[in-house]
């Protein structure tokens, strides 16, 4: 295990022109400052999971795909998440749903801190969609957060050199979510091993 915990930082919305990648780059910056963790950067675009195509239930560990292998081996080296999530109908986006659905021992007892962006919202009930979900996984979410309203007024540049430069406001919730975070890793770590 490495010395620090593993935090992953998870990018959860697949669209072309996102702002969670500019989002998640600036959350990425922080957390390696934090220094608490060995900070992952994982883009669930990348990750190119299909809709859930296993069929044995992710409590059984049965996978038969080399995606969900890939993804199960993934998520297991992980400590702690970071949601880089944005909020769609008033919830949390399929891709991120898909993505949690796909396993099941390896998402127990890793807290969850959330950076959610929206409009005047601030992706706040996507993070409240999210939380009975990751109970059923016995996954604790933060109460600090980091919610975003307004996120394109907050982004500067074009493409790929986009940037999101947040509020104080803002960027103050940062460091108390990475502290949490922190507090709850051991704490997860005896729960994982009983």
């Amino acid at each position: 295990m490495a010395e620090n915990p593993v935090l992953q930082i998870v990018i959860a919305s697949t669209r072309p022109g996102r702002a969670g990648l500019p989002v998640s780059q600036w959350v990425e910056k922080q957390a390696r400052e934090h220094g608490a963790f060995d900070v992952e950067v994982v883009d669930l675009a990348e990750a190119g999971l299909p809709v859930l195509d296993e069929p044995h239930h992710p409590r059984l560990r049965k996978y038969e795909h080399a995606h969900t292998k890939a993804w199960s081996a993934t998520v297991d080296r992980a400590d702690a998440f970071v949601f880089v999530m944005p909020e769609y109908n008033h919830s949390f986006n399929g891709a991120l749903k898909n993505a949690i659905d796909f396993l099941f021992f390896e998402w127990q007892h890793k807290p969850v801190g959330t950076v959610s962006y929206g409009g005047v919202g601030a992706g706040i009930r996507a993070v409240q969609a999210l939380k009975p979900v990751l109970a059923a996984l016995s996954v604790p979410v933060m109460v600090e957060a980091v919610p975003i309203p307004f996120v394109h007024t907050m982004i500067e540049g074009e493409g790929d050199d986009r940037t999101f430069v947040p509020i104080p406001e803002i960027a103050a919730g940062v460091v108390p979510m990475l502290d949490a975070l922190a507090r709850w890793v051991p704490a997860g770590r005896v729960l994982r091993g009983a």
